[in-house]
Parts: C-alpha cells; structure tokens; sequence
C-alpha cells in the first residue's frame, strides 16, 4: 500500500475522532503517502502529519455542476491504491466510485449499540483494510503553545446549534471564580464572536483581565493555543476534541448530544458536566421543546465543582 486517497468528515471534531483509524494504517503502512480531501476546517489538522503528501480542498460546491466536478478532481488526483471516505452522503460515495483505487472503503456504521465515536470510524478502517486495531489515542502533530502563566481556556460556541450552547453569563462566572488562579484565554470561530465578547464584556466590568481570540485564529493556532492550556471548559464542540488529543485538562458541558459517542476520547484528564433530563439526548440543533433546560440548569457551581475533581 503507497498511496491512499481519504476523504475526511466535515466537522472539526470528527476528522479529530477518525486520526486513531488513520494511525492503524499508518501502523500496517509505515511508508504510506495519504491524500487528504475535504472541507478547509477539517482538513486543516493534518497540515503537519509526516505522512500526508497532499491537502485537496473540496470545493464542489461552488460549481455550476457537482458531480462533474467531482469526477474531474477524481481522475485529476491520479492512482491510489485504496479511496475510502469518512462521510456518509450520496456525493461521498460517488467521490469514491470515481476512483481507479483497488481498495474502497465507504463509512457505514457497523453496529447499532451505543459505542463511541471513534471507535466506529476505527471499526470501518479495520474493515476496509482487514485489520484488527483498536483505536488509540487521538493524534495532532502539532506543537502546544507554552504559555507563561497557567491558563484557563474558554470555549463558548457549539457549530452544530444552539442547543449545545451554555451561556456566556454562566462561562464568565466561572472564569470570574478562577481568575485568581489561571489567566484567562476566550476561544471561539468565526460565528461565536458575539458570544466570546459577551463573556469578555463581563469580565471586563469585574475588572479581570483576559484575552479573547474568538474568529482570529487558524486551525493550527487554536489547536496550539488549545493543547499548552491548564484548564479547558467547553461545550461538545471540535474544539473540546482537540483538547483531548494533547490530554488538557477538561470540564465539558453537554447537553443535547450523547456524551458516550462523543465525549473527549481516551483522555485521562476529561470531565463531563450535565443534567439527567428525560428528553436528553435529543440530538436537535435547537430545543424542540423550546425550554432548553438541559443547559438552563446546568449552574457555575456545577462546573467549579468538577474543576475541584480536576485539581
């Protein structure tokens, strides 16, 4: 095997959670020469990896014909010994299809039972490629900023909706509470602007200094940023997944989404916050029930408690 075309998922937390399946490869394939197609976000965190020789970005999108612009990228990549791809759409399986590869893989889930995340994308890998690995840790080859005091980082935003958003008020308590014993770092993409700078806002009236980078990172910058923190307190977010690929010490706060499939992966150092809520996990982008209590009654005091368990 010396070249693989993989076409990875979209989101930022799950291309994290498929990297333990890409090192079993790698593990079977030590020489391997990866191609990485996909979407800008998420294609970004193997910018570094020693055994990605090409980022391709997908850009479908913006043709007047998808399709025909998939198959043109397709064959214009070239040969591969195996396509697979991560993603479970028609235009996936077909950007597969169009490869001369020997090997094809398409992401389908092989069990019904509630296992995590990372393990089914590891369960496909070990499929396509008849293999036997279980999945490891996550891996970022990217180096973790030194700060030089201890930092607490703080993640507001949740891509996916507003349903597995805490609320700033409730971030910049907490923040105001360990202030004495962390500086205080505000994270958040592009959309969650507004959010980080509501927290800061409050901050700034008690008079505590922080410094908010919300929309003004790279990936690789909010993956170094993320990965020299002391103490991250997050959403379920790609960002709370990157945490867990350097082993930061984290607090995540869940609500909608099924923690069991997608909490922090193999990280020691990782604490979940939530209410028991019998309408949770709805898995709704915003409360279908219009009180979104799981996160309303999720307090300060919750999260500087499990803080405690961390310290």
């Amino acid at each position: 095997m010396k070249k693989i075309l993989i076409e990875v998922p979209t989101w930022l937390g799950d291309c994290v959670m498929i990297t333990p399946a890409i090192e079993n490869i790698i593990k079977t394939y030590p020489n391997v020469k990866i191609t990485i197609f996909g979407a800008f976000i998420s294609t970004a965190i193997f910018k570094k990896h020693p055994n990605v020789e090409k980022i391709i970005l997908d850009e479908s999108k913006k043709s007047s014909s998808r399709l025909q612009w998939i198959y043109k990228k397709v064959k214009e990549l070239g040969d591969f010994d195996a396509t697979l791809t991560f993603r479970r759409t028609l235009f996936a399986k077909l950007f597969v299809f169009f490869s001369q590869a020997k090997t094809k893989g398409y992401y389908k889930r092989y069990t019904k039972e509630t296992i995590h995340q990372a393990i089914r994308y590891n369960d496909f890998v070990n499929k396509t490629f008849q293999l036997n690995f279980i999945a490891q840790d996550l891996k970022i080859y990217f180096k973790p900023f030194k700060y030089e005091k201890p930092t607490l980082g703080i993640n507001p935003g949740a891509s996916y909706g507003s349903a597995k958003r805490w609320y700033p008020e409730k971030f910049a308590k907490v923040a105001k509470e360990l202030s004495g014993q962390y500086q205080i770092l505000i994270f958040g993409g592009p959309a969650e602007v507004d959010m980080a700078n509501d927290i800061e806002n409050e901050l700034k009236k008690a008079k505590i200094s922080c410094r908010n980078i919300a929309g003004k990172t790279s990936i690789q910058e909010l993956c170094e940023k993320i990965g020299g923190l002391s103490l991250f307190i997050t959403g379920d977010s790609g960002p709370m997944h990157v945490a867990a690929a350097f082993k930061v010490p984290t607090i995540s706060i869940f609500g909608p989404t099924k923690d069991k499939e997608t909490s922090q992966w193999m990280n020691p150092q990782g604490i979940i916050v939530k209410k028991e809520m019998t309408c949770s996990p709805c898995m709704k982008r915003t409360c279908p029930l219009k009180h979104h209590e799981c996160m309303k009654l999720l307090e300060a005091e919750d999260v500087l408690e499990a803080v405690k368990d961390i310290e």
